[in-house]
C-alpha cells in the first residue's frame, strides 16, 4: 500500500510533466488533504509577498556569491564587453586563448564577490514595501515583485557596488589582466583605441544577474506549489492563482 505522502507525490510529479497549472495542482492537492485557502488579509498578503522574495534573494543571491556563481551560470555569465569584443578576436588569433579566459574568468570573480551586498538593500526594500505594493505584486504576475526592487533599489545597488567590483576586479587581477589585453590590442596600427570603463560595465552586467536571479525564484514559488514551504505563502500565492 502506498501512503499518501507517496500518492501525492506521485500525482506533483505527473501532474508537472503534463501541465497542470500551479492553481489546478493546489486545489487537487488541497482537496486530498482537506486543506483550502481562502482570500489572505492585507496584512497576510502584505507578509506574505515579503516572505517570498526574502526566499528568492537569500537563495539567488547565496547562488551567486559563491565560486563561478557568474561564471558558471549561463543565464548570468559576464562576456566581454560589447565594444572590446574585437580585442578578444585579435587575441585569440593570435593565440592567446588563456589570456582571453583570464579577463572572462576575473570579470565574473568580481562581480560573484560584490553580489552579497545585495541582501542588505533588498531587505532594507522590502521593509519600506506598502500593503498596496504588496497587493499589486501579488496579482502582478511573473516578475512583478523583482520589477519594484528594480525600481526602488538600482541606484542605491548601484552606488554600494561600484567601490566593491572596483575593489574586487584589483584583487582577482582583472585590471591587470585588461591592461594587458587592451594594450596589446592599442598597439596595432591603425585600430582604434579601446578604452572601456570596466568598473562601470561589471557593475552593470553584475547588477543585471542579480536582478535575473531573484526573478527566477520569485516565478518559481509562482508557478510551482512545492516552492511554496509555509502555509502563508500557500494562501497567498493559491490567491495570486486564483486572480490570473
Amino acid at each position: 500500500m502506498y501512503s499518501m505522502k507517496k500518492l501525492l507525490g506521485i500525482f506533483l510529479v505527473s501532474a508537472l510533466l503534463f501541465g497542470c497549472t500551479a492553481q489546478q495542482i493546489q486545489e487537487t492537492v488541497g482537496a486530498v488533504l482537506g486543506t483550502t485557502y481562502g482570500d489572505p488579509s492585507e496584512q497576510e498578503a502584505g507578509q506574505g509577498l515579503k516572505d517570498a522574495l526574502s526566499i528568492g534573494i537569500t537563495k539567488g543571491m547565496g547562488i551567486l556569491s559563491q565560486t563561478d556563481g557568474f561564471l558558471g551560470n549561463d543565464l548570468v555569465r559576464i562576456p566581454w564587453p560589447e565594444q572590446a569584443t574585437q580585442v578578444k578576436d585579435v587575441m585569440l588569433k593570435l593565440g592567446m586563448q588563456k589570456q582571453v579566459d583570464n579577463v572572462t574568468t576575473s570579470l565574473n570573480r568580481a562581480a560573484e564577490k560584490a553580489s552579497g551586498v545585495a541582501i542588505d538593500v533588498f531587505v532594507q526594500a522590502i521593509k519600506q514595501m506598502t500593503v498596496t505594493d504588496a497587493i499589486q505584486i501579488i496579482t502582478g504576475g511573473n516578475g512583478a515583485g523583482t520589477a519594484y526592487l528594480k525600481r526602488t533599489t538600482t541606484p542605491i545597488l548601484t552606488e554600494k557596488f561600484r567601490p566593491i567590483v572596483d575593489q574586487s576586479l584589483g584583487q582577482v587581477n582583472a585590471t591587470k589582466y585588461w591592461t594587458d589585453a587592451t594594450t596589446i590590442y592599442n598597439k596595432i596600427p591603425l585600430v582604434k583605441p579601446v578604452n572601456t570603463d570596466l568598473t562601470g560595465f561589471v557593475t552593470e552586467k553584475a547588477l543585471d544577474g542579480v536582478f535575473k536571479m531573484v526573478e527566477k525564484e520569485e516565478n518559481n514559488i509562482r508557478a510551482n506549489p512545492l516552492a511554496r514551504t509555509t502555509e502563508l505563502l500557500k494562501k497567498v500565492f493559491s490567491f495570486a492563482d486564483r486572480k490570473k
